[in-house]
Formats: structure tokens, sequence, C-alpha cells
């Protein structure tokens, strides 16, 4: 799996004025790296980024958005890579946004809203229901962590140690 980056609106351009054009343009790369992924069975994923404080100039930051680009291009190989703090950002709504957009996931990331930080962390989202949807929907790919750990990694990985432990499962997320 690979991120295929949208790519940033240029600077000083009006981003309505040339939204068409940039699609047009993303929608024929995309074309054109998903046939060569396809030679090597490889997937890839493009993430809609949130431009209300990581990225302003993004082109790509709705779910929505990133949903009719993939339609418009249909290709089997390209998925939705979700990442669940830039999704609550700008559309909250995350277990309809899950469930809606389900089919064209290939990887989720995750991070707390608005810091960033680790899961368990002051916050928006409740991830132990968040989890238990994504595994209701048949979820089986990974769940990347890209948030700013607060302090020490290992430490800032205690979420997860107490997440297994709540679920019955023992270090590595196998059953007892």
């Amino acid at each position: 799996r690979i991120h295929l980056m949208a790519g940033r609106v240029p600077m000083g351009a009006d981003r309505a004025a040339v939204a068409g054009e940039m699609e047009t343009t993303f929608i024929e790369n995309l074309r054109y790296a998903a046939d060569l992924l396809a030679q090597e069975d490889m997937i890839g994923l493009v993430e809609p980024i949130n431009n209300r404080i990581t990225d302003p100039r993004y082109f790509l930051n709705t779910p929505h958005q990133a949903a009719a680009i993939l339609e418009k291009v249909g290709r089997p190989n390209l998925k939705l890579q979700l990442d669940l703090f830039h999704c609550q950002i700008m559309d909250g709504n995350l277990s309809r946004n899950l469930e809606t957009y389900f089919p064209l996931i290939g990887h989720i990331q995750i991070a707390q809203v608005p810091g960033r930080h680790e899961p368990d962390s002051p916050g928006e989202l409740n991830f132990p229901y968040i989890f238990e949807l994504l595994e209701s929907l048949g979820y089986t790919g990974y769940v990347g962590c890209e948030y700013a750990p607060k302090g020490d990694t290992l430490e800032g990985l205690g979420w997860l140690r107490s997440y297994w432990q709540s679920r019955g499962l023992q270090h590595g997320g196998t059953s007892k």
C-alpha cells in the first residue's frame, strides 16, 4: 500500500477557481499510478487531510470528495486512507462515515482530536467505541497511529495495552 498525495492549491490561487483543473489532473495521475501499481499487485491510498488546521492548501479534504474522485478514477486497487483525526475535524459523524465509506477503506489512521495525541488522551473521540464499530464492520486491516506522543513512545502505547486487557487479550492482541 502506498499513499498517493493530492497536492496543494497553488499559493495565492482561489480554491474554487482551480478545483476543476486540479481534480482533472489528480484523476489522470491516479489512473496512471493505479495502472502501474496493479502491475505490482499494490494498493494506492488517497487520504483527505483537513484544511482547517493541518494544511489549508491541501486539495483533498473530505471523505466525500475522496469517494467521488475514487469513483471517477474507477480502479479497484485505489482505496481510501481514512484518518479519523482529519475526518472528525472536517465532518464529524465518524460512525456514519465509517459505515458509508467502509467498502472504499484501505487503511485507517487514528489520533485524538483536537490535540493529535494518544487515543486515551482527553478529546472528542471514543476509541473503544470506534474500534468495536470497525470490528463489527469487518475491518481486518491495520490501524495506523499517526499522533504526537505526549511523552515516551512506549509509555504512550499504554492505551493499547489497556485496550487489549479490556477485551481479554494479551500483549500483541492474541487471545488468552
